[in-house]
């Protein structure tokens, strides 16, 4: 089916080179008719990489491969399809897998496990990886450094837009590039919550240093977001460093000479991570949920998340509906201390109940207002501590229903 962009799409920004790498978007029909879904990457010898993978517990044959060539902390490709995700297909899914790692490793000149892989689509399904390794020795022909809005877009299945950040920081005075690409629309929740990210950067850093930022920034970004309270079987997220810029030697700790590189690095995730709720799959408004007051962080996020993931509360906010009544509900059922005499809601900065009840004299005018908007904001505090936490959401509406009911067909 044909999918209208989401009104909560942002433009592509201007996408620069990163130094050290090499990309391509061609159509392998390995799904789709008259579109690329198939991406390479190519990165110069030395490219260090993390990554961070979904928690279903019947992950898909790429994350199996990435998982295994992770240990060695070196990459030179990246290959990812679209269309199919090559999740629950036994032996021939891993053999797909291997198989479309030794093709693009001879094209690189490389060993097979510096080859990572990504795939996303229908669960099910072989993977024809024939279609895949012969689309491959053309698409590497043409790789060049400036390819980036064709990649973003050939990983999208059910997105409406492509996504893709870049940031620049310094490291000893010399100027670093991370820019990064994404997808994701349905079937997004923590852990890792988007369905593939691939972020690059020039810098030079070890594996287990990019590996330790790489999770750090993944803890409050990609898992404090949720559009349908799924988790992919194909969740991954990888980080490549090609070391092609100079700067001073890195200290194995990182420490200080890392700091704008790490705020960088932040933001590029965080704002990748808002891109895939924001192209929720029939999303039509932005949520942001802050709980304060809680008994520790964790709680706050657990609390944040049952708000977040509740149909009654996303179907309400698609309705545009002000109904507390659905958020004290979401707070009550999570599991946490919570205290109904203590709890205040906000929706849009106005305090809509407090300790129990309704805040006298209410006037839910400008809530009203607030919540016809295309981002929406809803405050819970507790009452209870010192423990915070923020999540982001989208709405839920019949386009959802629409776009999965179809999704095979």
């Amino acid at each position: 089916m044909a999918l209208t962009v989401s009104p909560l799409a942002l433009p592509l920004p201007a996408l620069p080179p990163v130094a050290g790498v090499r990309l391509g978007a061609m159509a392998a029909g390995i799904r789709y008719v008259g579109r690329d879904d198939l991406v390479m990457a190519e990165f110069a010898p030395g490219t260090t990489v993390a990554g961070v993978f979904t928690t279903n517990k019947c992950p898909g044959a790429p994350v199996d491969w990435c998982r295994a060539a992770l240990k060695g902390g070196k990459a030179r490709a990246v290959v990812i399809n679209a269309g199919n995700a090559n999740v629950f297909t036994g032996r021939a899914g891993a053999q797909a897998a291997k198989a479309s790692a030794e093709a693009a490793a001879k094209l690189v000149g490389c060993r097979p496990r510096e080859v990572f892989l990504a795939s996303t689509g229908v669960i099910g399904q072989v993977l024809p990886a024939e279609k895949l390794t012969a689309a491959l020795p053309g698409l590497y022909g043409a790789l060049s450094e400036s390819n980036w809005e064709a990649a973003a877009r050939a990983i999208m299945t059910t997105d409406t837009f492509p996504k893709a950040v870049t940031r620049t920081a310094e490291i000893g005075g010399e100027t670093v590039r991370i820019t990064g690409i994404a997808k994701g629309s349905g079937m997004v929740a923590p852990d890792m919550a988007t369905m593939l990210a691939f972020v690059f950067t020039d810098a030079k850093l070890p594996a287990a240093l990019l590996q330790a930022m790489l999770s750090r920034g993944v803890a409050k970004s990609f898992n404090c977001t949720t559009v349908d309270s799924d988790t992919s079987t194909s969740d991954t997220l990888l980080l490549f460093a090609t070391g092609a810029v100079k700067h001073p030697r890195v200290p194995a700790e990182g420490g200080a000479m890392l700091k704008g590189f790490r705020a960088a690095l932040d933001a590029v995730l965080h704002d990748l991570a808002l891109l895939v709720v924001r192209d929720g799959e029939g999303a039509q408004k932005l949520i942001r949920i802050d709980v304060t007051g809680a008994v520790s962080a964790k709680s706050a996020k657990r609390v944040a998340l049952s708000i977040a993931n509740s149909p009654l509360v996303k179907t309400a906010v698609a309705g545009e509906d002000a109904n507390w009544g659905r958020i004290v509900m979401a707070v009550g059922k999570a599991g946490e201390p919570a205290d109904r005499d203590r709890l205040s809601v906000a929706m849009g900065g106005v305090w809509m109940a407090r300790e129990g009840t309704v805040v006298p004299g209410y006037d839910e005018t400008p809530v009203v207002a607030h919540i016809k908007g295309r981002e929406v904001d809803i405050t819970v505090d507790l009452g209870l501590g010192s423990g915070a936490a923020t999540v982001w959401t989208c709405d839920l509406t019949h386009a959802y229903i629409d776009i999965n009911g179809s999704y095979r067909s």
